[in-house]
């Protein structure tokens, strides 16, 4: 148990009485993007919130409970779900989704074996603190457009209730003590959500708040489960995107371990965490879900609110799984409105990009050396500045490689390729 009254480290169990509301605090962080992937990609939302909460149990069972990582849908994966099924259909998608998985848990018998001191040699700290910094800053512009636009036009209202929501998140954190300052993202999302409840009963303009899909929806309803279907091209494009997001798991794993203090590189072991991420996505596809990756958002939470229990993120897969069957409550949480999670997401998304500028300065990574400053400079750049690689990939399909993946990809070839300096050419 931590000395500190106000931390739970990985195996620490809190009491009922914080245990329920830690763990809303994290099914709020993550229900935004779990829900919005299949959302755009046309899967079920309620399967996502199933898939994500049963993955999340798997990865917990898998990393023998050392980790505390919520693992929700997967962004990186959207282009080939989306391309892939126009073309293949949505259980050829699937099926890639289900071997990208499989592929996974291969990179992690490769690493069972033969240790991960070619990692080291392939990712360096110079790489994966600019993944991490670009794997935050990439969310930025999420985060923004959340706080600022209405439906593509700038409003002050918006921006209005974003702030009020990150503020109370902030004074929240700084200033509450003992269990209020662990749920301060929970206080800012129900401040922020109050906030814009009593403006809009004497502002028309904040009324945002509608509750008419919580009155029509029913109160228990079974997920849309649907069967993958298995052919060579769809395989392929997922397994050539995984390999993008495998290295996307690394720096995830490595901001964990950052945030928490532990290094899960060496326990549970970088084999285990790659297999319970992969297991976790091959599941997903099983049921139709969308595959899964480790959260930032999470992570995000787990640095303000400095508990990192295992135990509370497995109360956040638990009511994940039961809200993909209780239909109700999960419309509830769908309206909270977007500003709200705007101003939350400031505060989250910034401390992923300030924890990649933590791995950075505590590696000692020396920017005299034209070298490293070359590397981080392009993975910048590309990641933030929405580079895209594009080819085609049989038929009428177009394999697309972006932001986070495509930089990732860029900084291993550059660390590989550019030959290191001697001291004395430093």
């Amino acid at each position: 148990m931590s000395t500190d009254s106000s931390m739970l480290g990985p195996s620490d169990r809190p009491p009922l009485g914080r245990w329920i509301p830690l763990s809303f605090q994290h099914v709020f962080a993550m229900f935004g993007a779990t829900v919005l992937v299949p959302l755009l990609t046309g899967l079920s939302p309620s399967t996502a919130l199933f898939t994500a909460g049963t993955g999340t149990l798997l990865y917990i069972l898998i990393t023998g409970a050392k980790v505390p990582a919520f693992l929700g849908s997967s962004f990186a994966f959207i282009p080939a779900l989306t391309g892939i099924s126009q073309v293949y259909g949505m259980p050829a998608a699937l099926g890639g989704a289900f071997c990208a998985g499989l592929f996974y848990a291969v990179i992690a018998g490769i690493v069972r074996l033969a240790g991960t001191k070619w990692l080291d040699r392939a990712l360096p700290p110079v790489v994966i603190g600019s993944v991490i910094i670009v794997i935050g800053l990439n969310l930025a512009p999420t985060a923004m457009d959340s706080a600022m636009y209405n439906n593509g036009s700038y409003s002050l209202v918006y921006f209005s209730i974003a702030i009020v929501t990150l503020a109370i998140a902030i004074i929240a954190s700084i200033f509450l003590k003992g269990f209020f300052n662990t749920i301060s993202i929970l206080i800012g999302l129900v401040g922020g959500y109050v906030f814009t409840l009593v403006m809009g009963m004497f502002v028309p303009a904040y009324h945002l708040i509608n509750f008419d899909t919580v009155r029509n929806a029913p109160w228990f309803g079974v997920p849309h489960f649907a069967i993958p279907e298995f052919s060579f091209v769809p395989v392929l494009t997922f397994i050539i995107v995984s390999l993008a997001t495998v290295c996307e798991h690394l720096g995830d794993t490595l901001v964990t371990s950052k945030v928490v203090g532990r290094d899960f590189y060496k326990d549970p072991g970088l084999h285990r965490t790659l297999l319970g991420d992969g297991l976790a996505t091959t599941w997903a596809a099983l049921w139709g879900g969308p595959p899964n990756t480790t959260y930032g958002e999470n992570i995000g939470v787990m640095a303000i609110t400095k508990v990192y229990s295992v135990w509370v993120i497995g109360g956040a897969a638990v009511i994940a799984l039961l809200l993909s069957f209780i239909q109700k409550f999960g419309a509830v949480i769908q309206t909270i409105p977007g500003p709200v999670m705007g101003g939350i997401s400031m505060l989250l998304y910034g401390l992923i990009a300030s924890s990649g500028l933590r791995t950075i300065v505590e590696s000692g990574v020396d920017y005299k050396d034209k070298r490293n400053l070359t590397i981080s400079s392009v993975i910048m750049v590309i990641g933030i500045g929405g580079g895209i690689l594009q080819f085609k990939v049989g038929g009428s399909f177009t394999f697309s490689l972006s932001g986070v993946a495509l930089a990732t990809v860029v900084g291993i070839l550059l660390n590989l390729i550019l030959p290191k300096q001697n001291v004395e050419q430093k």
